[in-house]
């Protein structure tokens, strides 16, 4: 039987602390409140009382149970409080020394049997048990913030903690309605562990002026259906905190190079912008503690009118291909109002591209998306061909044939000869570089990426993808074609995975290394992003989606790029394409789906 917790003492009134004791106290379990002064004291308060305020204004808790709430807390100065407490957690600045400092006094202060738990979302919880004279009783549960929200709590077992401990706080974490991953005491653990590793790219991505701060946000949110952009969860966070978990990760993490933080996250620290909290970080904010984005001497030029300075007048659009992607574009370009001339090799192909067009605008007509004259009049501006020829007169053409070199090279060669004068060309690569099909012409100038998400009509996101060639009226075109389409456009160099896979794919890559490692299990892993990080997928569950084969040439073409020793595809993504479990697409990947 676990032990039954009747009270609990909360170190450190932050919001993480005073979140984790809405939480205790929401659940009927009695809160001794500590922070080390008075004023401490009353900031924890007020930081409790809003957020209880918040719910009942929302309709999300009772008055009464408000109060209920509230009187279930006791507030102290100092630790001697906490001498009755079954359970501690600890929820201080991470700093290791003072969580040692705080820990050897709990040790001295709470009674005999009192497990003492820490909060840290970094720190070794061994290092923190050492301090105690019981490092058996010494647990880490780790909450996310905002802590009365976030459904996951990772509990962290160090190798000496008792398995009646453990299994105690599994039980209590249960009650509080919570789900837990219980795992060991390493660098990160899970959340973290992925999470930081993807969040100082981002960071690297935007200190080499590779993409601006909105575009990369903008991309992942739109890209992969993350709640938040990296740079405005790095404000969020704390650049400070950031860096502090960064650096810890790298020292105790096996010092990956992925995990050493970009010295513009340092320098913002000496800096003081910090984030949310100063009012300042990766953007301005209405004042400190707000989350309301001002304009400042980066903001973007919002106005149609200067985004389209410079592009040409695009009519008529060629579309060469007939797979998905080729498909989804051709309806994004005829429902936009463009005349489309479909390409593809054989008039067989093109009658099952016309049909599957045909299918997918059906679609959008029996669930009201679109009318039945507008399904009409699209599929009226598309002419099906089999010839490239029939792009002599097109104003853009949009390349979506198969991801090899080869053939794209191939193809521009022939369009470099077909096309008029002044047409752009585009390719929808998401991790050839454009630069190579470019040079196939004799038009670099006039070569870009499109690299449109997948399914097309459905994704708002274009990757508009430059070479070092390519002019800004080319840029400046694609920019306003994406506007027409109702696409959110963002604009970045040609380096492979531009910006979705570059920060996507390592991510991804990391999960499958700390599940070979035996850290976790693929359940837990992708618990922990979907509820730790509000992920709409974990990671594994996207790969079988992705697939594995797709995955693992993408993690190749980066590591080759960029030489990183933490790129390197991991052994069990490689071992599981050669065996054939490629995912969903063949009934099997890091999942079985043959039973689904």
């Amino acid at each position: 039987m676990a032990r039954e917790f009747t009270s609990v003492g909360v170190v450190g009134l932050g919001t993480m602390g005073a979140g984790i004791v809405e939480v205790f106290a929401r659940s009927g379990i009695d809160v001794v409140a500590v922070e080390v002064s008075e004023a401490a004291l009353e900031r924890g308060r007020a930081t409790l009382t809003g957020s209880t305020d918040r719910a009942v204004a929302k309709g999300k808790l009772a008055p009464a149970d408000r109060d209920a709430l509230l009187g279930r807390v006791r507030f102290a100065a100092g630790l001697d409080a906490l001498h009755t407490v079954d359970l501690v957690i600890e929820a201080v600045p991470e700093h290791l020394d003072l969580k040692q400092r705080i820990f050897a006094e709990l040790d001295r202060v709470c009674k005999p049997e009192a497990i003492l738990a820490t909060n840290t979302s970094s720190l070794s919880v061994t290092e923190i048990s050492v301090a105690t004279s019981r490092p058996n009783q010494v647990i880490g549960i780790h909450f996310f913030n905002p802590a009365p929200v976030m459904k996951l709590v990772e509990v962290v077992r160090t190798v000496v903690t008792s398995p009646d401990v453990v299994a105690d706080v599994e039980a209590l974490c249960a009650r509080l309605g919570k789900v837990d991953v219980t795992i060991n005491d390493r660098a990160g653990f899970i959340a973290n562990a992925l999470l930081f590793g993807y969040l100082n790219h981002a960071v690297a991505m935007f200190e080499s002026n590779y993409a601006s701060r909105e575009d990369i946000d903008a991309a992942m949110k739109l890209g992969c259906g993350l709640p938040m952009g990296p740079l405005a969860l790095m404000d969020l966070i704390g650049v400070d905190t950031a860096y502090e978990i960064l650096d810890t990760m790298y020292r105790r993490g096996g010092r990956d190079r992925r995990h050493a933080p970009v010295p513009l996250i340092k320098q913002m620290v000496t800096a003081g912008l910090l984030g949310r909290k100063t009012g300042r970080g990766f953007y301005t904010y209405e004042r400190p503690g707000s989350p309301v984005v001002v304009p400042d001497e980066a903001t973007p030029v919002a106005d149609a009118a200067a985004l389209a300075d410079g592009a040409r007048g695009i009519t008529k659009v060629g579309v060469v291909g007939s797979g998905t992607m080729a498909t989804g574009i051709i309806e994004v370009f005829a429902k936009a109002g463009y005349e489309v001339v479909s390409v593809t090799r054989g008039a067989e192909k093109s009658a099952s591209v016309c049909e599957a067009v045909k299918t997918s605008l059906n679609k959008g007509v029996v669930r009201g998306k679109v009318s039945e004259d507008d399904r009409d009049a699209a599929l009226g501006r598309i002419t099906w061909s089999a010839t490239l020829e029939h792009l002599a007169d097109v104003d853009l053409v949009v390349e979506a044939v198969v991801e090899e070199l080869s053939v794209k090279k191939a193809l521009f060669a022939s369009l470099d000869e077909i096309c008029k004068p002044g047409v752009v060309l585009a390719t929808t690569t998401s991790s050839l570089p454009v630069i190579e099909v470019a040079m196939a012409t004799q038009r670099p100038a006039d070569v870009i990426g499109l690299h449109f998400f997948n399914p097309a009509p459905i994704m708002p996101l274009v990757e508009v993808v430059r070479t070092i060639r390519t002019s800004p009226e080319t840029v400046a075109t694609a920019r306003a074609v994406c506007a027409a389409l109702g696409k959110t456009a963002v604009v970045c160099a040609d380096r492979s995975g531009f910006i979705v896979n570059a920060l996507l794919f390592p991510y991804l890559n990391d999960a499958v290394k700390m599940l070979e490692a035996s850290y976790s299990t693929a359940d837990d892993i992708d618990n922990a992003m979907k509820l730790g990080c509000g992920y709409p997928m974990g990671p594994f569950e996207l790969l079988d989606v992705v697939g594995l084969d797709v995955a693992l040439a993408i993690q190749r073409e980066l590591y080759l790029e960029l030489r990183e020793p933490g790129f390197a595809p991991a052994p069990l993504l490689e071992h599981l394409v050669t065996a054939g479990y490629l995912g969903r697409k063949t009934g099997r990947g890091f999942r079985d789906h043959t039973h689904r």
